[in-house]
């Protein structure tokens, strides 16, 4: 399948079509770094997905998307943003986009959307009934999220992770378990988890005495 990557942000739009060729059965066709180069791009060039940036530097994704549509366009659309307003997601399940993913995101993510996606475009033919058209259906739903790594709570990860996203300069273990009221080693725990994740970075902060510190930082991408 024919996947055209729309994403301003130059090396986000590398790296997704990089997780694209990845994936068997897809290929990538182009990149466009705007609404106006995405338009391009569709005149000559067949595609069968959108993976979309909703925020383009000349206009909304969903936008984008309706001039599309009224251009006669059927491709169907994955939408890749940091954008988490329900709002915003209903309107672009009503113009057709099958999956929404958020940033910042792993390889696997995308790749089981895209291993979903692929699954509902091969249901072909005729339903024998209504337990086949809930599973053709059901292919496009993700999965549910992952537990937790056995000690780890939902609240405390929860905690942590607005701790650090409201970190402007980004927190050590030590500075993380005051802000939570955590133990270092459980903050550390937590951090790591999101940096395994694909949530978070760390590197090591000097300071004027001692050994460096590791600081954690939220991982975030424009759009």
């Amino acid at each position: 399948m024919r996947v055209l990557v729309v994403e301003d942000e130059p090396l986000a739009a590398q790296a997704h079509r990089a997780y694209v060729e990845r994936v068997p059965g897809f290929t990538a066709v182009g990149t466009a770094h705007s609404g106006a180069e995405a338009r391009r791009l569709l005149a000559r060039t067949p595609v069968d997905l959108l993976l979309l940036d909703l925020y383009l530097p000349d206009g909304h994704g969903l936008a984008l998307l309706r001039s599309l549509r009224a251009a006669g366009h059927a491709l169907d659309v994955i939408a890749v943003t940091s954008a988490r307003d329900l709002a915003v997601v209903r309107e672009g399940v009503s113009l057709g986009v099958v999956q929404y993913v958020l940033k910042p995101f792993a390889f696997g993510t995308l790749r089981d959307r895209l291993v979903r996606y692929a699954a509902f475009r091969a249901s072909v033919g005729e339903a024998s009934g209504q337990e086949e058209v809930d599973r053709a259906l059901a292919a496009l739903r993700a999965p549910q999220a992952a537990a937790l790594p056995k000690g780890m709570s939902g609240p405390t990860l929860t905690a942590v992770t607005e701790a650090l996203r409201g970190a402007e300069d980004g927190l050590t273990a030590s500075e993380a378990a005051g802000a939570v009221g955590i133990s270092r080693i459980t903050a550390r725990r937590y951090l790591e988890h999101l940096v395994s994740t694909g949530r978070a970075v760390r590197s090591p902060r000097y300071g004027n005495v001692g050994r460096p510190e590791l600081c954690y930082r939220w991982l975030t991408q424009p759009g």
